[in-house]
């Protein structure tokens, strides 16, 4: 399981010229599932990324979590992040999990994290969305589960 981790000033996703999520303050997590994924790799992302020391305290530094600044989560399911480039020019997503497995963990994720007592706010899985946020610093991390 990918996920990338951008610190927001606010944040929202659209399905349809709809509003369907939004954030203040808080990250913007895009995450991928891949078919060798299970409910371990999604309980290890939910108990490092609320945890994640990457806002800043009073002296400036990152040293502040997610939960320490009463931050929320606009979570996005993002199944390229398993599109491999390395032949052609057209990505292969075979990696990627299929979408009954992938919205499963998607859930998974978004459900362990609320438990560590932060809001999540998701877009729509399976639907084409725009997402609009503001980087803080940009601060932007790739965790991967594999890589432990």
């Amino acid at each position: 399981m990918k996920a990338i981790v951008q610190r927001a000033l606010d944040a929202s996703v659209e399905v349809e010229n709809e509003t369907v999520g939004s954030i203040n303050k808080g990250l913007v997590i895009l995450l991928g599932v891949t078919h060798e994924d299970t409910e371990e790799d999604a309980r290890y992302l939910a108990k490092k990324i609320p945890f994640l020391r990457i806002f800043e305290d009073e002296n400036e530094k990152m040293n502040l979590s997610l939960l320490d600044v009463g931050g929320q989560m606009l979570s996005i399911s993002q199944f390229t992040l398993f599109g491999d480039c390395r032949k052609g020019r057209r990505p292969n997503f075979m990696e990627a999990a299929k979408p009954d497995q992938a919205e499963e963990l998607y859930e998974c994720f978004n459900k362990l994290v609320e438990d560590e007592g932060v809001r999540v706010e998701t877009g729509e899985f399976g639907a084409m969305m725009n997402v609009q946020l503001t980087n803080s610093g940009p601060v932007t991390l790739i965790l991967d589960s594999k890589e432990r």
